[in-house]
This record gives C-alpha cells, sequence and structure tokens, in this order.
C-alpha cells in the first residue's frame, strides 16, 4: 500500500471519524471481554478437571440418623460397616465425617512447631479407619496405614485428638518443603492446643469438601470412629455395580435397626457436578456473551463498510473507469479496515490489561497470562478483515458506467 493510497483513506476516515471511532471502541470492549473471559474459561474449566483422587464413578455415600434413647451409636457403626462390607459388590466402606468436594467438612491448622505465635498450615480432617485407602482409592506413598489398634471412637465434644495422622503429599509438602515424603514420615505435627500427632503415613492425593479453597490437597486423615447418632458412610463399588447397590443397602440398613432413618444417598459425580454447577453456569453465560459481542462486532463492521461502500459508489466508478483494478479496490476497503481495527485493538490491549488489574483486586482471580494478548490481537484482527471482506468484495464489482451515471 503506498503513500498515495494510504492519503485517500486517511481522509475519508476523518470525514466519517464518529463512525470509525465507534466501531474501534467497540472492538477495543470487545477483545477486553473476551481475552478476559477466555481467561476465566479455561481457568474454571482446569479447576473442574482436577481429579479429586476418589474412584468417582464408582462411589457414593448415604446418611444415617438414630433417634431414641436406645440408640447405640457405637454398637451400629461397627455393624453396619461389617454389613456393608460384606455386601457383594462393595469394595470397601468407612465412616467418615465429611465428603470429598461436598462444600462442607471440617478444617484445622497444623503446625511443625508448637506455640501460640506460629503459622499454621490450613488442611481439612477426615475421620476414618483403616479401610479409608482403600476406600477412597488413595495410594500410600510413604510409611504406612492405620493399623486396627489406631482406631477409637470420638465423643461428643471431645476436643483431644489421635497420637497418629495419614496426610496428603500436598500437605507434606507445605509443612515440611526441604523434606522429602519418606522424610516426613515420623514427624510430628501439631494442632489444636499444642497437641502432637505423628506423621503415619503420607498418601498421594485426596481433595477436601471446599472446591474454591486454596489448599484444596492439604486433607489429613485421623483414626477414629464418630460416636454421634448421625453419621455418614462412604462406600465404594465395583465398577456397574454403584446404582444396584445404592438402592439395596439404602434399604437394607433402613431395615436393620427400625429407630433411624437412612436419607440423602448420592453418588460422588452428582456431589462433584453440584459443586461446580457455579462454574459450569459461568462458563456458558461467557460463552454465549463472547459469541453474541463478536457476532455484534462482526455486524458493526459489516455495516461501517457496507455504509461507505454505498456512500463512495461514484468515486469507486471513477477510481475504475481511470483504471484501478478490482483488487486495488478490495486492498482499499480492506486497509481502511485494518486501520481501524488497529486503533480498537491498541486501545483493547490496555484496558484488557486494566479489566484484569480489576479482577484481581477485587476477584482475587490469577494474573492474566501474556500470551491472552496476542491471541485476542489476532482473534479481533482476523474478525475485523473477515467481516470487511465481503462489503469490499461487492465494492470491487460495482460498474464504472452505473457508478459515473449523472442522476
Amino acid at each position: 500500500m503506498s503513500n498515495l493510497e494510504l492519503g485517500p483513506i486517511m481522509r475519508a476516515l476523518l470525514r466519517n471519524k464518529v463512525g470509525a471511532m465507534l466501531i474501534a471502541l467497540q472492538i477495543a470492549v470487545t477483545m477486553t471481554i473476551i481475552v478476559n473471559a477466555v481467561f476465566i474459561i479455561v481457568e474454571r474449566k482446569s479447576m473442574m478437571e482436577r481429579e479429586s483422587g476418589l474412584d468417582e464413578a464408582n462411589t457414593f455415600y448415604l446418611t444415617t440418623t438414630g433417634f431414641g434413647n436406645d440408640f447405640e451409636s457405637k454398637r451400629v457403626t461397627r455393624e453396619d460397616l461389617d454389613l456393608i462390607r460384606s455386601t457383594p459388590g462393595v469394595v470397601d466402606a468407612i465412616q467418615v465425617n465429611a465428603i470429598p468436594m461436598s462444600g462442607s467438612g471440617w478444617s484445622m491448622g497444623l503446625t511443625t512447631t508448637p506455640g501460640d505465635e506460629v503459622e499454621s498450615v490450613g488442611t481439612a480432617n477426615y475421620m476414618v479407619d483403616d479401610h479409608a485407602l482403600n476406600t477412597y482409592d488413595a495410594a500410600l506413598v510413604a510409611g504406612e496405614n492405620f493399623s486396627f489398634s489406631d482406631i477409637r471412637f470420638r465423643e461428643r465434644n471431645q476436643s483431644d485428638w489421635p497420637d497418629v495422622a495419614i496426610i496428603t503429599q500436598a500437605l507434606a509438602k507445605s509443612l515440611f518443603p526441604e523434606l522429602s515424603v519418606d522424610e516426613v514420615v515420623g514427624k510430628t505435627v501439631y494442632i489444636g492446643d499444642n497437641e502432637p500427632m505423628i506423621v503415619k503415613g503420607i498418601i498421594d492425593k485426596l481433595q477436601a469438601p471446599w472446591v474454591g479453597w486454596n489448599n484444596l490437597d492439604h486433607v489429613t486423615l485421623t483414626p477414629e470412629w464418630m460416636a454421634f447418632p448421625s453419621m455418614r458412610y462412604l462406600i465404594r463399588t465395583e465398577p456397574g455395580m454403584r446404582d444396584t447397590l445404592m438402592t439395596s443397602l439404602e434399604q437394607t440398613l433402613a431395615n436393620q435397626y427400625p429407630n433411624r432413618i437412612i436419607r440423602n444417598v448420592e453418588t460422588i459425580t452428582s456431589t462433584r457436578d453440584a459443586s461446580y454447577r457455579q462454574h459450569s453456569a459461568m462458563i456458558k453465560i461467557l460463552t454465549v456473551t463472547m459469541v453474541l459481542l463478536t457476532l455484534i462486532t462482526a455486524l458493526g463492521i459489516i455495516g461501517l463498510a457496507s455504509f461507505n461502500v454505498n456512500r463512495r459508489r461514484k468515486q469507486i466508478g471513477t477510481r475504475r473507469a481511470l483504471g484501478a483494478s478490482k483488487s486495488a479496490i478490495i486492498r482499499y476497503f480492506m486497509v481502511e479496515n485494518l486501520i481501524i481495527s488497529l486503533f480498537g485493538i491498541v486501545l483493547g490491549v490496555g484496558l484488557t490489561i486494566g479489566l484484569n488489574f480489576m479482577l484481581i483486586e477485587w476477584f482475587a482471580v490469577k494474573a492474566l497470562d501474556w500470551y491472552y494478548i496476542p491471541a485476542g490481537v489476532v482473534l479481533l484482527f482476523n474478525v475485523g478483515q473477515l467481516a470487511a471482506f465481503g462489503p469490499a468484495f461487492r465494492a470491487a464489482k460495482i460498474s464504472p458506467a452505473l457508478a459515473t451515471r449523472t442522476i
């Protein structure tokens, strides 16, 4: 494109600067929203795809609530677990105080040295027994599992903790960043009122109940059953047996003791879906918003280019009569749109960074990765050029005789 061609383009844009400025602003706003929206969508999808550590497709849980003064929670717990574990199709089962990804559970802080002034590391706490690793489908990477002698009953309002614990690999790394997992086994951690617990084992992975928590992979298992009237059982089944056993075990447990109710029979997959429902809704809303903004921006570019073509029909015809080729006419309008797009993209880069700073400040999102901005530049550049090509192609088809006809 020579200066002789660029000069008329710039003068034409200045004569219709309001329309050009509005399209440039529309491009800038579209780029700002799309780049940040894509970044949020990718971030949310990566969160939704995090592995929980469970055999999710074959695991479910239920709540049993006893009533009456003669309800013996300790005896019922033992007998329920024996019954569930002996049921054909059940891989293993545990009583547990909370369910991963459920949004409700117990948390605590651990330290590596005693003292009230020592900063603690947050962790979720699951109260389990020696069948927990098999039920969770968790792999022991160091140390050893609980033994039956480690298990105790926790009474209501009891505040002390067992002597040993199993922690996740992520929690071990946060507590003892300078040590290997094998070296962490046998170390003492402190909880509550500087109460010591020995790290007996380390598992590869398990998630806390709160999917939005920064310490999602920080989990501590303590060897204890709960002597509470209301209890949860987490049950892992053989592949394909989950739905059948959900129905049969609910009925079997209900018949076992008449003075209790069985409720909240849920799968882990449904719990995951419920926990990430807001993320899914956000992804859908942002996707629809991006598509609509892109279409509106493209239509705006088409509208402005078509308006300029219709307004300059006589000028185009004159150029064609003087020997301008069809490709020259197309190039003229494509370059005109390119200039408008470049102004919008430059403004959009600044707005994109500014919006990301505000999202970091207001919603504690991560900083935008640098490569999203050039990707947005390429996207908006292509949208602008594709949208302008149609009107430019129609301009090239204008007949010199028709365009120069005196009305």
